[in-house]
């Protein structure tokens, strides 16, 4: 294949120059005016990085937007700023949609930090968002994660899914689960991302992360390498279409555990989202698969800490696949989920009522926060109070 040829596929690792690939391999990369944004950023402790034209560079700083001491960005000031930031595949990928994500780092006080970066079109100007990626990746305690998170780690086999928003925090979650299984077992953790997010330090684990767009052309045959590559634990990103989920499923039947993410708003929500990837005439089918494959999903939320030195922690809602869960899966009986995961606490389960009345009882949130984010606030209203309302008979 011609160097032509080879850049028309799209595979930046057969498009890129010598040069450049030795420098991503090796973590080298040549300082980019726009660094000073991003170092401000860590040394604030911030969050997130705002980059809109007409507006000076905004730093999330406990959920809260602050400019920084500058004036407004210009239209040829911003395109100078982050153009130089993509490489040949994320500049085509701005163009074709007009929008990219990519893994960007900057040091900072001879400390290299990764930035999961998205850049944008808005008014037919360029802006980004970048999200500050931690270094350490925090365990289940630092995270004010509960106790059943740990239980989803130890299965064989199976799916774990972890559901929420942009920025909920899922992605950190799920890094701090497979970590946790590196300090305690033998195994090869493989994951397929776009882009790397957290970089593991293998301990008893073999590790291999691979990028999508770099180390392998795209999901789909990273997926068909994972097999030949004897994984036993698989991270595959976001279940995003029929295809990704399929492959995932398949991975999770073969006698692998198998973690994703999903956008969905709540854990039973997550059964329909699931769904909504598949035409209705194999919904009973992606229904069976769930029921028998998957292990638990996770939905989460972040919010404002009241605790000194912890920014945000997050509100959990914990679904099992217990027998009554998988049986109320193949029933299409999903409105019942809600109840059966009330009355599942002794199992590890937890909805988002429980979850915040035990951030309050820990003090790390306080009520207000707690009811703007409450699904149903009546019920945490009575669940402070003590009352359960749990309604065990309508399952």
């Amino acid at each position: 294949m011609s160097h032509t040829e080879e850049k028309k596929s799209g595979f930046e690792t057969r498009s890129v120059t010598a040069d450049e690939l030795i420098a991503k391999m090796s973590g080298e990369k040549q300082e980019l005016e726009v660094d000073k944004y991003f170092r401000a950023l860590v040394k604030l402790e911030g969050s997130d990085l705002h980059m809109k034209v007409g507006k000076p560079p905004m730093v999330r700083i406990r959920n809260e937007l602050r400019p920084l001491s500058r004036g407004p960005v210009e239209r040829a000031e911003m395109v100078k700023l982050l153009v130089p930031m993509m490489n040949d595949r994320s500049r085509r990928i701005f163009e074709e949609d007009g929008g990219a994500d990519f893994a960007y780092t900057c040091e900072v006080d001879g400390i290299v930090w990764r930035f999961r970066v998205n850049l944008l079109t808005q008014n037919q100007m360029m802006g980004m968002v970048a999200r500050r990626v931690n270094n350490k990746i925090p365990d289940f305690k630092g995270l004010y994660l509960p106790p059943s998170i740990e239980g989803l780690c130890h299965w064989d086999q199976g799916m774990v899914l972890l559901a929420g928003v942009t920025g909920s925090g899922k992605s950190t979650t799920i890094a701090s689960m497979l970590d946790y299984i590196n300090q305690r077992e033998r195994v090869h953790i493989l994951t397929l991302e776009d882009p790397i997010e957290f970089v593991f330090t293998e301990q008893l684990a073999l590790i291999n992360q691979r990028e999508v767009g770099f180390d392998v052309k795209d999901f789909s045959i990273g997926m068909k390498h994972a097999v030949r590559e004897d994984p036993d634990i698989m991270l595959v990103g976001e279940m995003r279409d029929e295809e990704t989920f399929m492959t995932a499923i398949h991975a999770a039947e073969t006698g692998h555990l198998v973690f994703g993410t999903i956008h969905a708003s709540s854990a039973p929500s997550t059964i329909g989202r699931i769904l909504d990837l598949f035409p209705e005439a194999m919904h009973k089918a992606i229904r069976s698969a769930i029921a028998f494959n998957m292990r638990g999903i996770v939905a989460q939320k972040l919010l404002r800490s009241i605790k000194p030195g912890v920014p945000r922690v997050p509100t959990c809602e914990i679904m099992l696949f217990t027998p009554m869960i998988k049986k109320l899966v193949l029933e299409s009986s999903d409105n019942k989920l809600p109840d059966a995961i009330r009355i599942g606490y002794a199992d590890g389960m937890q909805d988002f009522t429980m979850s915040l009345k035990q951030l309050i009882d820990d003090e790390l949130i306080d009520r207000p926060t707690a009811f703007e984010v409450a699904p149903n606030p009546d019920a945490l209203k009575m669940a402070l109070k003590g009352i359960n309302v749990s309604n065990p008979g309508i399952i």
